[in-house]
C-alpha cells in the first residue's frame, strides 16, 4: 500500500496539466530506472525526457510511473490504476521492466507472462507502446541470460510494437554514468538515456 501511495504521488507531481493533440501524454512505466532512484526531483528519467522532447519541439508531458523495486508482477498489478490515475489516456507508454525479475532469479516464464499481460492490456485499451529491453548480468547462467534477453524482442514481435533494445544503452558499465552501486544511472546517465531514446520516442508518437 505504501508503494502504491508513492507511485500515485509521483504521478501527481509529474502530471500537472491535461494532454492535448499538441501536448501528448507519455507514461514512463517502470521500476527504479525510470523512477529516478536516489536523484533529486526533476533529475530522473521522466522529467528529463520531457525536457528533451520539448527541445525537439514536442510539448509533451511525461508522467513518472516508475516504482523502485517493482517486479513485472507488481507492475502488472498496478497498471490499470496507474493509467486511470492519469486522468487522460496516454498517447504512448514506455515499458521499462524486468531488471528486478532478473536480479531475483524469477522464472523466465513468469517474467514473460507478466510482460505479455501488460502488453495485452495496453493493446486492449488501444494505447501505443515503446518496449524497452533489458540485459541480464553477464555472470548469469547462460541459458537464463539468453532466455531473459529474448523475452523482449519476442513480445515486441508478438504485439507489433517498437523495441528499444536496451534501456541502459550507453550507460551500463560506462565509467561516470552510474551511481556508486554500478547499476542505477546518475544524472549524466539519465541524460545519456534520454539522448538515445528520444528518437524512438518521437517515432512511436508518430512525430
Amino acid at each position: 500500500m505504501i508503494r502504491w501511495s508513492i507511485a500515485a504521488a509521483l504521478l501527481s507531481i509529474a502530471s500537472p496539466a491535461p494532454a492535448s493533440p499538441e501536448k501528448p501524454l507519455v507514461l514512463a512505466f517502470g521500476d527504479s530506472l525510470t523512477a529516478g532512484y536516489q536523484l533529486d526531483p526533476g533529475l530522473g528519467f521522466a522529467p528529463q525526457l520531457q525536457a528533451m522532447l520539448r527541445r525537439h519541439g514536442i510539448a509533451a508531458r511525461v508522467a513518472d510511473g516508475g516504482v523502485s523495486g517493482d517486479t513485472t508482477a507488481a507492475a502488472r498489478a498496478r497498471l490499470g490504476w496507474t493509467i486511470d490515475g492519469l486522468g487522460d489516456k496516454p498517447d504512448l507508454v514506455i515499458i521499462e521492466l524486468g531488471a528486478n525479475d532478473m536480479l531475483r532469479g524469477i522464472p523466465l516464464e513468469e517474467t514473460q507472462s507478466n510482460l505479455d499481460a501488460i502488453l495485452a492490456e495496453l493493446k486492449r485499451r488501444r494505447i501505443p507502446v515503446l518496449l524497452a529491453g533489458m540485459r541480464a548480468i553477464r555472470n548469469a547462467e547462460p541459458g537464463y541470460l539468453h532466455g531473459f534477453e529474448a523475452i523482449f524482442p519476442t513480445l515486441a514481435g508478438k504485439y507489433g510494437v517498437p523495441l528499444y533494445p536496451f534501456f541502459l544503452d550507453g550507460v551500463a558499465l560506462v565509467d561516470g554514468m552510474t551511481l556508486p552501486d554500478g547499476m542505477h544511472p546518475n544524472f549524466r546517465g539519465v541524460k545519456q538515456i534520454t539522448v538515445r531514446i528520444v528518437g524512438p520516442v518521437k517515432e512511436a508518437l508518430g512525430r
